[in-house]
């Protein structure tokens, strides 16, 4: 099993989500999250004085898969987040060693 990580633009999560789902993503957690790369950052313009945003909000997408599906899940998320602007994101895949489902007790992939 893999768990895949993804930091996107918070504009671009109905659309990752429908395109999950169509692949056979059954769940994923969602947080918002603020952080930068890159970027480093922006400047923003507020009733005529400019500040500065160190910190730039994202969606954080945390996703269980099964080892078969996880090129899958990472390829639709970059496809579908790309804008091709800096700030698209980031995507990381871990080894995910167990995984339970606490009202049924099943383990390993029969609880993803």
């Amino acid at each position: 099993m893999k768990y895949v990580i993804a930091a996107i633009k918070p504009h671009k999560l109905d659309e990752v989500r429908e395109a999950l789902t169509a692949i056979g993503v059954r769940g994923m957690m969602v947080s918002e999250i603020k952080g930068f790369g890159t970027q480093s950052g922006h400047t923003e313009i507020y009733r005529g004085a400019e500040y500065a945003v160190n910190f730039v909000p994202k969606m954080k997408l945390e996703i269980a898969v099964a080892d078969a599906l996880a090129d899958d899940v990472v390829g639709t998320i970059a496809q579908v987040s790309r804008t091709g602007k800096i700030g698209d994101g980031k995507i990381f895949v871990l080894e995910l060693k167990d995984a339970m489902r606490v009202r049924t007790g099943e383990t390993g992939e029969d609880a993803l």
